[in-house]
């Protein structure tokens, strides 16, 4: 299984590696190194009392993924990162110091995504484009292996769809949420 997957992230650097994409993919990457902009969108949404339902959605997902993927999965899994086994790429951005399953970057963006749709937002389709790119930004920097992007868009579905289930039957009787 790793070899094919090195093999896919071999095929990304000797195939896709380009100067712009250097420049740009590892600023994408940047604004989710935290959930930065995920969390910034649940904020600006919470502030407008017609999109609160649908932020708080969001907070939640975002909750959930950080205590699901950052304090529960990748301890418990502690996989190796793929820079770290072919020593021979060029890392473009500093290199990530926690384990590499599931990828974050790819959980809490799956995980907004999902609670958007979840609350009923039309963003979700945007937050849809924006979510693959930093996936394939991961992939594109050799950080994350395809099957840690896999799993991190698995995860961030389920907990953004938590997300909002959980907030619909929370607030299913209350108008002034």
């Amino acid at each position: 299984m790793q070899a094919a997957e090195l093999a896919i992230l071999d095929w990304i650097q000797a195939h896709l590696r380009c100067g712009f994409l250097d420049a740009v993919l590892p600023i994408i990457s940047w604004t989710c190194n935290h959930g930065e902009l995920w969390i910034l969108l649940a904020l600006c949404l919470v502030a407008v009392k017609r999109y609160r339902r649908q932020g708080w959605t969001v907070a939640l997902a975002l909750v959930l993924d950080l205590v699901c993927c950052n304090m529960i999965l990748k301890p418990l899994v502690g996989r190796i990162r793929p820079f770290a086994v072919n020593t021979a790429v060029e890392l473009l951005t500093a290199p990530p110091l926690d384990a590499s399953f599931p990828s974050g970057h790819t959980a809490v963006s799956f995980a907004a995504v999902f609670a958007l749709k979840g609350a009923g937002s039309p963003l979700w389709k945007p937050a849809l484009a924006v979510a693959v790119v930093i996936a394939f930004s991961r992939l594109y920097l050799y950080v994350h292996w395809p099957s840690d992007i896999l799993g991190g868009a698995l995860l961030g579905a389920f907990l953004g769809w938590a997300a909002g289930e959980i907030v619909k039957r929370r607030t299913a009787n209350q108008d002034d949420f």
